[in-house]
This record gives C-alpha cells, structure tokens and sequence, in this order.
C-alpha cells in the first residue's frame, strides 16, 4: 500500500497518528492507544513510502541529516510527518492534523479562550503533554483573530501545520529550516517586520524564551507552546529555563507581560466517539501577577479555583461545562469525502503477526547493534494512564 492509502486507511478508523517502520506491523495511535494492523512491512515498501512522504525536493537532505519535519496535504489530510532512521532502517510518524477551518467552535474549545487574544499585547502559552493538540488550539486562537480583527500576524513554526488564508487580517507564515534557520532569528526578524500578533510554534530553548518574552514587552501580542501537564507546571518549566540569579527578573517580566495560559489534554466522549480537549485556563489578573512576582507558583493552583470571575477554569469545572454540553463540531463535519464505506468500525481489530522475523535491512546509517532474529512480533498494545503522576500531586498538595 502506498502512504497515501494508509492515511486514508488512518483517517477511516479515526486514528490520531500513524506509525511505519521497517520490520514491524502498521501501527495506529486510535483514541490514545496503539494498535498494530497487518504483517511486518518489508523495507523496499518503508523506503518508497517515505521517498513519497519527503519528497524529491528534500530526500537528499533527509540522506544527510538522517531525518526530517514536514507537513503536506496528502490524500486530503493536512498532515505533519517526522521522517527517521532507525535501527531497523527507515520509519515514519505522521500526524493527523484536523480537517477544514481550525477554530474554537471546530474544537469543541469553550468560548471564553477567545478572551485571551483581545488584548494588544502580552503573553498567551498553550500547554499540554505531546499530541494534546497545542498546536491546533494555538492556530485556532490566531484564526479568531484573523476572522475578528485587521492585525498583522507572523507565524514561526517547525513544520507549518496549518495553512492561515488572511481574512481580516495579513498573515505571514515562515518554517524554521526554510524560509528562516532559527526560532531565535525568525523572531529577531519579526522585529522588524511591523507585526501585531506573533505566534511561535514552541518554546524549546532558553534563547527563544527570552526573545519571545522581550516580544511582548515591545508592544506585541505573543501566542506559543510548551510541554507540560499543568498550568502551574509550564510556569515553573519556563522559569527554571534560566539560571537561578536570573529567575527573579524572569519572574518579574512574566508577570508584567503574561495574559493567560491553556493547559489541556484529550479526554475521549463516548457520545461523539472521539476526542475533544478537557482544559485549565488561568488569567493573569492582579493577584497571579504578584504571585508571579514573588515567584509563589505553588498558589497559582488556589488562584485559578477562585478565578471564575476573571474566566478562570478549574479543569474539573471545565469538564463539567463539558458534561453539560449538548452541541458538538465532530471530524465528520468537515471531513472530506474519501469515498469510505460509511459502515466502517470506528476501532481497529487487532491483528497479530505469527511467523519468522522479517528481513530488516534498509538504507540508512551503519549500526552496530546486531538485529534481533529470535522472535515474533507480538501485537504491541499501549493504554494511556487513566492520570499523571502531576495530578495526584496536585490533588495531595489541596
């Protein structure tokens, strides 16, 4: 099959992510666990799939680098794919990113998040573990302003994973590796670009904290990402990003500049049959930011519990507003035709492989380790933990 039939194949049975890999089963990431589906895939499939997926253009960088970040419209899925090597040869992880018009509505996000991107400027962070969907709540809040307000919007991401069309306001979208060779250079390029909104697709480095922080204090309205499981958590992630003599200057900037941060996670219904995020939403009001000041995270949970009034979320309020709601955007809504049979399972059957190992020699770098050869591959099932560690603490820590 090619990559394109098995997104379609992806796509049908609701599947979040998709996993090739020479020697080892098709694998699906559907409702948050892995299922794998058919034999082992022999190299010579993996290699032009991910030749298709990479393209001509880039395959020589991919030789050279050994790896590469793309997103690309293929069989009518937007999707974002991380092309590797391994040490059975060459794999792929495609995301499925989500179909039509990105919007709070089309996220089933509650109406308040459009409150974050009135102001002018400050600091608005979207927070989640990875696959939590930060970046589509993020080009959701940058669609609210382009359909509400003429801005100038500059987006900086690694890879673009959505295409922005402007409609009330003038959007520019530039990918790091190319059309810019860093996050720290796009933005200091953006200050000089006449921008009102700047989004950037993630904060990984303690250079591009600081520019982005030093973004909003210049009179910019700054949207991004971190990794984290609590809106307390990304606070401290950012912090503790800088030296300890630098953290209390850090601290007394981001309460000046932050306007609020999103930490969310994908909760399944079993009345829509998918997905949808379950959040905690603080709002940066007079008492978080001299908590902030005193760098006091601890109180940040305390604050957001007493916080409804400035639209603050509890997530368990947040997934009572969820139990309560009535009306849903579900995939299907603005999902293409693919021409799939409309009865097909909304989960995989799984499908052991029994028999001897398969050959996995492919191209790619030499490695050391000899392949393994004595075993079958066994049906690799992952269930997510029902909560994190983070939460339990949380919950002891009230």
């Amino acid at each position: 099959m090619s990559i394109a039939a098995w997104i379609e194949r992806a796509a049908r049975h609701g599947a979040s992510d998709l996993h090739l890999e020479t020697g080892l089963p098709v694998t699906l990431r559907v409702r948050g666990a892995l299922h794998t589906l058919g034999p082992p895939i022999q190299p010579a499939e993996v290699q032009a799939m991910v030749r298709d997926a990479v393209g001509d253009a880039r395959w020589g960088d991919f030789v050279e680098r050994g790896s590469a970040d793309l997103a690309r419209v293929i069989a009518g899925m937007r999707c974002r794919i991380n092309a590797l090597h391994t040490q059975r040869g060459l794999g792929l992880a495609v995301r499925l990113l989500a179909d039509g018009p990105v919007t709070l509505e089309a996220l089933n996000l509650h109406p308040d998040l459009a409150r974050l991107v009135e102001p002018a400027h400050g600091l608005v962070i979207v927070s989640g573990p990875t696959g939590s969907g930060k970046s589509s709540t993020l080009a959701a809040l940058v669609q609210h302003i382009n359909l509400n307000a003429a801005r100038h919007i500059v987006t900086i991401e690694q890879p673009i994973e959505y295409d922005l069309r402007p409609a009330r306001s003038f959007i520019r979208q530039r990918e790091v590796g190319r059309h810019t060779p860093s996050f720290q250079q796009a933005l200091l390029d953006s200050m000089r670009e006449d921008i009102d909104v700047l989004m950037v697709g993630e904060m990984r480095e303690r250079d591009t904290m600081r520019l982005t922080l030093d973004a909003c204090e210049t009179g910019h309205l700054v949207l991004t990402t971190l990794h984290s499981s609590s809106v307390v958590e990304a606070i401290q992630r950012l912090v503790s990003a800088f030296p300890a003599e630098e953290q209390p200057s850090v601290c007394a900037q981001l309460a000046d500049v932050l306007v609020g941060v999103v930490s969310q996670g994908l909760q399944f219904r079993d009345e829509l049959g998918h997905r949808v995020p379950e959040c905690e939403v603080l709002v940066a009001n007079s008492g978080v930011r001299s908590i902030l000041r005193q760098g006091q995270f601890f109180k940040l949970t305390s604050a957001i519990q007493t916080g409804r009034a400035d639209g603050m979320w509890p997530r368990a309020l947040y997934r009572e507003w969820l139990d309560r709601r009535t009306q849903w955007a579900t995939p299907s809504d603005a999902r293409p035709d693919l021409g799939l049979p409309d009865d097909a399972p909304s989960a995989l059957p799984l499908e052991p492989h029994e028999g001897p190992a398969t050959d996995v020699s492919a191209p790619g770098p030499p490695v050391d380790e000899p392949q393994p050869d004595d075993g079958s591959e066994n049906v690799i099932v992952i269930e997510p933990e029902e909560r994190r560690i983070a939460d339990i603490l949380s919950d002891l820590e009230d």
